[in-house]
């Protein structure tokens, strides 16, 4: 089963958005197995600088981290200030702790305008983007993170740097 939905504007895309090859990651910014995740996808896009195009998508699981809808949401507030990357890499950076200080201190960090981020917030559209990514999660099947999807194909064996370049440069994109 293809990666549903597929891409759009909407999404979270770190390279060129027409690149030949794709990396979807269901994330969870309080999963220390995402947390650990972030040098193996860092060492894929520089390995494809170019080729690729990294896809973030939101999966918090509250029920073991409680605080990751919390830090999923500030990461959709900063994007409303074109900040979504910096508050992603702040965010996993910050080892799990994410009280409204801690979240404001990094909207701070980052340059973000701390009012704004506040009311970004509070008024809710950040946590219907997230509730967005989290649903899709579900209709694709996932249940935990991270999860990748590689070239359009939900990707279930390891994910260390070498084995998902591997699957990038060898698995066919999914048709439509």
């Amino acid at each position: 089963m293809p990666l549903q939905p597929p891409l759009d504007e909407h999404d979270h895309v770190a390279g060129p958005f027409d690149a030949p090859l794709e990396l979807v990651m269901y994330g969870d910014f309080q999963c220390p197995y995402c947390a650990a995740s972030q040098s193996i996808v860092r060492r894929v896009r520089e390995r494809l600088d170019g080729r690729l195009r990294f896809v973030f998508r939101h999966l918090p699981l509250t029920e073991v981290h409680p605080d990751a809808e919390r830090a999923a949401e500030a990461a959709e507030a900063a994007s409303l200030q074109g900040s979504f990357w910096e508050m992603h890499d702040a965010l996993y950076a910050n080892g799990g702790r994410f009280s409204d200080a801690d979240l404001l201190a990094l909207a701070d960090r980052i340059g973000l305008d701390p009012d704004r981020f506040r009311a970004d917030l509070a008024s809710g559209a950040p946590a219907a983007r997230v509730a967005r990514d989290a649903d899709a999660a579900r209709a694709n099947g996932i249940a935990s993170t991270p999860a990748f999807f590689v070239n359009g194909v939900h990707h279930t064996e390891a994910f260390d740097a070498r084995s998902l370049v591997d699957a990038l440069t060898s698995v066919r994109p999914a048709a439509d």
